[in-house]
């Protein structure tokens, strides 16, 4: 149950017009490197920087919203492994991480965890500069104090003695590896996190990481397993209402839901989708000022999982009324022959008015849309497959 006492969310910015006159930054991560898209105050025309990383893998690039020009990179670097890059200066110049996100080495007579790549990276509260959460895989949960230099584990996850009912085996369905992803930070207190694993569930800590409990009430599971445990429950995308920070969403490999806290049950929000189309993909993207408002990139997910646009048709859905209803964004995206899907960290929003979307698709296409999804136009081609979307949040 979360705090009944926290700071007030923080204050909606009432400068319409300047955040309409402001320029916006998109990054972009691939599985070839990282390219940055600088975009002109009417996100009309885009100018291309990149790449950076050529040839490594890239599964997340962000920016720090608390200075608007720290960026941190998430790489996997050939043969030399999986570690940080950090810039102060947007991305002019880069410097590896003196110690990169690692589990501590175990004893000679035990099998123990070793990071195969990080995967999600999450600034700190506005409050503590400096402060970065990163996610991993397999699943594990890290912090550093000084920008990115230096990474340490959160012992209160990654050593709880559950860690291991939570995770089970470490070998579920995902391709490259069971991950740790969608690390939360409230913007009311620094102490209250959230995290989902696939697999192993959504989490909360309202200490700052020492202790954690499970949110899974609601969530279903694949057919014929156990959704008492805990290692069968796969969110894909966790997402926090910047406007209303007790509304969560959540895109889950067993449909679209929403939480309402303190209420701990998770409310399957997707069946309300077409039902030709389903509920089913990987990325979840909510509005910055609209707690009503979310968007969903659905995928084929009958059968085999075949990964693609269902129908070849891709296109973006919308609720404006907290999923009470959903509606069709297609306008301006291939109307056949679309066989690409978007993964769950390739699906941005930032804080225009109205508010810009983009997807990054795993055909290497970046798209675009200046009106929250009415009309859309490609911006980038020939694009290695793209792994993660992320913008300045407000235009900066």
């Amino acid at each position: 149950m979360p705090r009944t006492s926290r700071r007030a969310a923080p204050r909606r910015s009432s400068a319409r017009g300047q955040r309409a006159r402001r320029s916006v930054l998109v990054l972009v991560a691939t599985r070839k490197g990282g390219w940055l898209y600088h975009g002109d105050p009417g996100r009309r025309s885009w100018r291309a920087d990149g790449p950076h990383f050529l040839g490594h893998i890239v599964h997340h690039l962000v920016l720090d919203p608390r200075d608007g020009r720290t960026l941190l990179a998430a790489a996997k670097t050939g043969h030399l492994g999986p570690t940080v890059f950090r810039s102060a200066d947007l991305g002019r110049t880069w410097t590896e991480a003196r110690q990169p996100p690692a589990f501590p080495k175990a004893p000679e007579s035990e099998k123990g965890r070793v990071v195969d790549h990080t995967f999600w990276l999450t600034p700190g509260h506005a409050d503590e500069p400096g402060a970065w959460y990163a996610g991993t895989s397999p699943q594990g949960l890290f912090r550093s104090g000084d920008g990115g230099v230096t990474w340490e584990p959160v012992s209160g996850f990654n050593d709880d003695p559950r860690f291991r009912a939570w995770t089970g085996t470490q070998q579920d369905g995902t391709p490259d590896g069971p991950k740790l992803h969608s690390v939360i930070v409230d913007p009311r207190d620094a102490d209250h996190l959230y995290l989902g694993m696939s697999s192993g569930g959504v989490h909360e800590s309202l200490d700052r990481g020492r202790t954690w409990a499970p949110i899974v009430q609601g969530m279903e599971v694949v057919e014929g397993f156990n959704p008492a445990d805990l290692a069968f429950h796969d969110p894909h995308c966790v997402r926090l209402c910047p406007a209303k920070p007790d509304r969560l969403y959540q895109q889950n490999h067993c449909g679209i839901y929403r939480i309402d806290r303190p209420s701990t049950e998770w409310v399957r929000i997707g069946r309300n989708m077409p039902k030709a189309v389903g509920d089913i993909g990987f990325p979840m993207v909510v509005h910055p000022r609209d707690p009503e408002t979310a968007w969903v990139f659905p995928m084929d997910g009958t059968s085999v999982w075949p990964r693609t646009s269902p129908g070849g048709h891709p296109a973006a859905y919308v609720t404006r009324d907290g999923g009470k209803r959903w509606r069709r964004l297609d306008a301006g995206l291939p109307k056949s022959q679309g066989w690409w899907t978007v993964k769950r960290q390739a699906m941005a929003a930032d804080g225009g008015e109205p508010v810009g979307l983009y997807v990054g698709t795993t055909g290497g296409e970046l798209w675009a849309s200046r009106d929250e999804g009415r009309r859309w136009s490609c911006i980038a081609r020939n694009l290695p497959e793209i792994y993660a979307v992320e913008t300045s949040g407000v235009p900066a």
